[in-house]
């Protein structure tokens, strides 16, 4: 149980507004460390090896604890959390070429992973609590079309070399600070906390299906953008044809969920999981075999990132509102969880890839969305009520 205390402002839509912009630079600054991996390298004389440990930092500390933070984010303030997440991952990534040295950058990294993963649990449940009830898929999805924008835009600032990157680091502290200023006090209530046994028993039952689920399609997905730069540099086509593809599928993929997100709110979760999931397959495969020369693949790139994301914010509500009284630790486990697992089983689709070829390990990715949408096919729908 919470209790809200006033603020500065705490109307529903100043308060989304708040948490999506610190969605944005947050998921921008998380953005940054890959395409600036050989920079890395050349500073600190390192190998490729502790340079991708790096990114298995990133992704442990922003991602795979997520379940860990949001249950501490029932135990503190959670504006605190909020504020606290684009500050630290904006300090952290900015600096990574002005510390002494590699075994510092690691704990630098891991502490601007911690406030990605602080952040998101608590953005969410903010989001959820402050959204009107019959709009929770609409708001939610905007909140994640945030994070889609802010990683499109990471790459930009890498741009600018480690050099430099200090001075986007002001961003993050500002955002941060609006962000406390706007969001209302949210302090755990003085009564009986939640035992572990309680916390353990969320995730059960539905909520483990709609993870399996979700770890499927995103390991579909991932294993796609994972392998498209080698199906196209094996088709001829160099690193340019590779940027416009993810391009136009980060951009369908914040449209599909926005659509996604309010279609749900109208005609239900469940069918919108299923059929954005199952409306997929084909196209996925299409695509694959297809050429960046023919006329229909960047239009089929749009419409299979549209039809795939078009369930991540409707998820994640789904999962609030199977756990309504713990909406930071529903949230932790479709967003950081689910996507951290899947990050972790990437490897297999990489090693398919060495021992068959990039395009099967594509294709083999895929076909995980068939179970994905049979166990979509076993949710059932969830009630919506109060969130706390």
């Amino acid at each position: 149980m919470r209790v809200s205390l006033p603020s500065l402002a705490s109307s529903g839509t100043a308060v989304a507004v708040a948490v999506t912009a610190g969605h944005f630079i947050n998921d921008a600054y998380s953005a940054m460390l890959g395409p600036l991996g050989p920079a890395v390298q050349e500073r600190y004389g390192t190998t490729i090896t502790a340079v991708t440990l790096l990114l298995a930092v990133l992704s442990l500390t922003s991602s795979v604890l997520q379940p860990v933070l949001g249950i501490l984010g029932e135990r503190v303030d959670r504006r605190v959390m909020a504020a606290f997440g684009p500050a630290a991952t904006g300090i952290g990534l900015s600096f990574m070429g002005h510390v002494p040295a590699f075994g510092v950058l690691v704990l630098l990294v891991a502490v601007a992973g911690l406030g990605s993963g602080l952040f998101h649990p608590a953005g969410a449940a903010y989001v959820a609590r402050y959204s009107p009830p019959q709009q929770r898929g609409l708001w939610a999805s905007l909140f994640s079309a945030g994070g889609t924008a802010g990683m499109a835009l990471g790459p930009v600032f890498a741009n600018v070399g480690l050099d430099r990157l200090p001075i986007f680091a002001p961003i993050g502290i500002a955002v941060a600070l609006v962000t406390y200023a706007v969001t209302p006090a949210e302090k755990p209530s003085v009564g009986k906390r939640p035992t572990v046994k309680e916390y353990l028993a969320i995730f059960r039952g539905a909520m483990v299906t709609l993870w399996a689920m979700a770890v499927l399609r995103s390991l579909a997905s991932s294993g796609y953008n994972a392998m498209l730069p080698f199906i196209l540099a094996g088709k001829g086509y160099g690193s340019g044809a590779t940027a416009v593809a993810l391009g136009v599928y980060s951009v369908a993929s914040a449209i599909g969920g926005i659509v996604g997100g309010r279609l749900s709110d109208k005609r239900g979760r469940t069918p919108i999981l299923r059929s954005s999931i199952l409306a997929t397959v084909p196209l996925f495969a299409l695509l694959i075999l297809s050429s960046p020369s023919a006329w229909w693949y960047y239009p089929l790139t749009f419409l299979v990132g549209a039809f795939v994301n078009a369930s991540i914010p409707v998820g994640v509500v789904t999962a609030q509102e199977y756990a309504p009284k713990h909406v930071a630790v529903a949230s932790s486990i479709m967003m950081g969880f689910s996507w951290g697992f899947a990050g972790l089983l990437l490897v297999f689709v990489g090693r398919l890839a060495d021992f068959t070829s990039p395009t099967v390990a594509a294709l083999a990715s895929i076909a995980l969305l068939l179970p994905s949408v049979w166990l979509a096919y076993r949710l059932p729908e969830p009630t919506r009520a109060k969130l706390e």
